[in-house]
């Protein structure tokens, strides 16, 4: 203890020190720490705002499986959602994946090629949400004819979040140390078995943390899917069928006017749902980081 409390006052020490000499970087150091206390303050009063406007409002007729009128349940909003982030991921991880395996370990470097990628990523990622519904709604729903469905909206979404997994995926990537590469090039496994087997395991943390700020966007994301999925309160009867999701349910339960209680219910369900995610995804992270 004693020894901890020396090294404590050391370092306090020298901080206080370099402060005297550098004023500067003391007023950086207190912006620094305002803004990450003001970021914390922000989402906590969101979090407890929504609790305390959405608790009491939660019935179990919300929770019913048919939707009405009178109960405006959320229960197939919630299957909606789920359903929607399973397709959406089935048909963005594997894409994006094997896209950012490319750039890093087959592509070279300064290719003009992994530039116009690169840039295509990039653009994507900052096109608004309705632009990609109203893309969705004319290329999907339109010109393929598969209407307002669960599969429209999917593809969708999977535009959307194709971007984050690419750029979350190659960064991982790019992390694992080429001493790896070499090692296992150095037993006699070639390039495809020492990315599956060496690079891609010890990647995983980095490609799974992309994955969930993919499914944070997909749960969250309501003016893409208006247009393509739809707003069918009831249980989807296949990816063809229109399906209304948890931020859709919410969205529209907010403009009626006539069930704002019951909106803020659903908040507090969308809330459970992504922290319920984020907690999973981090213990699988853990547990394969260990493996």
């Amino acid at each position: 203890m004693r020894q901890q409390s020396s090294i404590n006052q050391m370092n306090f020490r020298q901080k206080y020190h370099s402060y005297r000499k550098h004023p500067g970087s003391f007023l950086l150091f207190l912006l620094v720490n305002l803004a990450a206390i003001a970021t914390f303050a922000i989402l906590l009063f969101l979090i407890i705002y929504i609790l305390i406007k959405g608790l009491p409002h939660l019935t179990p007729s919300l929770f019913a499986l048919k939707y009405n009128s009178d109960n405006v349940s959320m229960f197939p909003a919630i299957i909606n959602t789920v359903a929607l982030a399973l397709l959406s991921l089935l048909i963005a991880a594997p894409l994006g994946i094997f896209t950012a395996i490319y750039l890093v370990e087959y592509a070279k470097r300064g290719s003009k090629v992994v530039e116009l990628i690169r840039l295509t990523a990039e653009t994507l990622s900052g096109i608004p949400s309705i632009v990609y519904g109203l893309f969705g709604l004319l290329f999907f729903v339109t010109t393929l004819h598969w209407g307002q469905s669960l599969l429209a909206g999917a593809f969708t979404i999977s535009i959307m979040i194709l971007p984050l997994i690419i750029r979350s995926t190659e960064e991982a990537l790019q992390a694992v140390p080429d001493l790896y590469r070499e090692a296992s090039f150095g037993l006699g496994a070639g390039k495809l078995r020492t990315i599956f087997r060496i690079v891609l395991p010890s990647a995983v943390p980095g490609i799974l943390a992309g994955i969930i700020l993919a499914i944070g966007r997909i749960v969250g994301e309501t003016a893409a899917l208006i247009y393509t999925a739809g707003t069918w309160p009831q249980l989807l009867s296949g990816i063809m069928g229109s399906a209304r999701t948890l931020s859709v349910h919410m969205y529209s339960l907010s403009r009626e006017g006539l069930n704002t209680d019951q909106a803020y219910a659903t908040a507090v369900i969308l809330l459970l749902l992504v922290f319920l995610i984020n907690a999973i995804s981090a213990f699988l992270a853990k547990k394969l980081a260990k493996g």
